[in-house]
């Protein structure tokens, strides 16, 4: 059986802090460490981390794809994966419709269909550089990349080509990932459920497609999870991630998962509430039932094994706790769960 790995995520974006907060993630023994593109750009933090760490993988969980073109991904991706001595993981997604429009600027138009080009065209980039910049040649819908001299090529890696991962919740991006990419980060609004009957059948298919192996390919996701014995009362963070649920339930681009909780009602009340502001109202609606399907809940040194029981038979190979990791602050709890990932890892 191949072994549960714990990573974390760095909630604070803030360069000064990561010579201090890269070091100690590595020191206390986590296995990876992700970025979200969020308020801030995802792959600055991961430069400093990977000058201050030798150890951990190091990747974008997820940097938006449509804003930047394949040629400038290229660029970073094997930039960090030459500077990380090969722990770069290049983590993609497509963001939703608002965002892409409104916030960035960008069209959007048939997004499974361009973050397949994306990829396409950021590995004929990479080929291109281990060729010496001498041929570019990808033509698609949505890029058409032609040149590529030697004077603007990357040298060849002493690495193999970062890994792409992308993040996927409906059926056709579940399946692109399993086709053509090495992982899938799974959202964290998720339950075993869901990825039993819903997200494996459909990356499997991928898979199929792709005639590609499940040794090679990797699922990675981050669980809500209430330690009942920590300085911060249990109540304050069950109060927190109903909150958050309540805002994932009542977002339609996950609505598939509701549906198959059979929760279709709550989550259209909730997206009612939403539209009329009413946000700190709406954790009210999470049931202790839904609370159950989409968390893990025990003493820090409990949740291991509720982790790796809950994803038993490879559900996930990586994951995360919802939780900020912040040196000094729970410091005997993380020590805790960590060792008993450690002991997972050695059965």
């Amino acid at each position: 059986m191949t072994p549960l790995q714990l990573d974390t995520y760095l909630i604070t974006h803030d360069l000064a802090q990561m010579p201090v907060l890269a070091p100690a993630i590595e020191a206390l023994g986590f296995a990876g460490v992700w970025t979200a593109e969020t308020a801030h750009n995802p792959f600055l933090p991961l430069t400093l981390a990977a000058e201050h760490t030798q150890r951990v993988t190091l990747g974008t969980a997820i940097a938006v794809a449509f804003p930047r073109s394949p040629t400038v991904l290229a660029h970073l991706a094997w930039d960090l994966q030459r500077y990380s001595q090969g722990r770069f993981i290049l983590g993609l997604g497509t963001q939703v419709k608002a965002h892409i429009v409104l916030r960035y600027g960008m069209p959007w138009e048939k997004p499974v269909r361009q973050l397949r080009e994306s990829i396409e065209a950021i590995r004929a980039v990479w080929e291109s550089w281990r060729a010496g910049g001498t041929s570019l040649n990808y033509r698609g819908e949505f890029y058409k990349l032609r040149l590529m001299t030697p004077f603007f090529a990357e040298p060849p890696l002493e690495y193999p080509d970062p890994p792409i991962y992308i993040s996927a919740v409906n059926e056709q991006m579940l399946r692109l990932a399993g086709a053509i990419c090495e992982g899938v980060h799974i959202h964290p609004f998720h339950s075993p459920k869901y990825l039993r009957e819903y997200a494996w059948p459909h990356l499997r298919d991928g898979l199929h497609t792709g005639g590609r192996s499940r040794l090679d390919f990797t699922a990675v996701g981050a669980v809500f999870a209430i330690p009942t014995d920590g300085h911060k009362p249990a109540a304050e963070h069950e109060r927190a991630v109903k909150e958050q649920l309540a805002f994932y339930m009542s977002t339609p681009a996950y609505r598939t998962i509701v549906d198959l909780h059979g929760w279709t009602g709550v989550a259209e009340r909730l997206s009612a509430m939403a539209r009329q502001g009413q946000w700190r109202a709406m954790g009210a609606l999470v049931s202790d039932e839904m609370l159950d399907a989409f968390t893990v809940t025990g003493k820090w040194a409990e949740l291991p094994a509720l982790v790796q029981q809950r994803y038993a038979g490879r559900l996930l190979d990586r994951v995360a706790y919802y939780l900020p990791f912040v040196p000094g602050e729970e410091d005997e709890g993380w020590a805790a769960t960590i060792q008993g990932f450690r002991q997972g890892l050695a059965q």
